[in-house]
């Protein structure tokens, strides 16, 4: 991000585990769109509705809630499909809860219709919007969910 890149037109997105297995992974469920394909289409976008887009994704943990802290003050927005650690991460629940921003928790599978240990998240509870089981397209309404609640539509 250049340092003329105001708070107010940075976006984020994060992905949990196992996104960069998209289109490997579970196709049925999840599709044959990867990360890398949903990324770009997500970052051009945000530029055309004023935005700039930083896309981030991680297996671990420890470094989702790191990001999640220093973004905290930093992105006017997030958009965030924590994976598995939606069902299980309380501290990631307790660091999303000290960002500034509105939240947008994206599923690609519609966790309601899946195992029931899937249809809890911790991440709903801080979350601001809740978009499931519309594939990659979740994360375009999700972009333009954001982008509304921000004023800038």
């Amino acid at each position: 991000m250049s340092s003329k890149t105001k708070k107010n037109n940075r976006l984020v997105l994060l992905n949990g585990p196992n996104l960069n297995l998209l289109g490997e992974r579970n196709r049925e469920i999840y599709g044959a769109k990867t990360l890398p394909e949903i990324e770009k289409g997500l970052v051009a976008r945000a530029s055309k509705l004023g935005y700039e887009l930083e896309c981030f994704q991680t297996n671990s943990e420890g470094e989702l809630i790191d990001r999640v802290q220093a973004l905290r003050t930093e992105a006017a927005g997030m958009l965030i499909n924590p994976g598995a650690f939606s069902h299980t991460s309380i501290a990631l629940r307790d660091a999303l809860e000290c960002f500034s921003g509105p939240i947008i928790e994206v599923h690609l599978s519609n966790i309601h219709r899946r195992e029931p240990f899937r249809h809890h998240s911790y991440v709903s509870h801080v979350a601001t919007g809740v978009i499931c089981g519309l594939g990659p397209q979740g994360y375009d309404m999700a972009l333009d969910a954001l982008v509304t609640m921000l004023g800038k539509s």
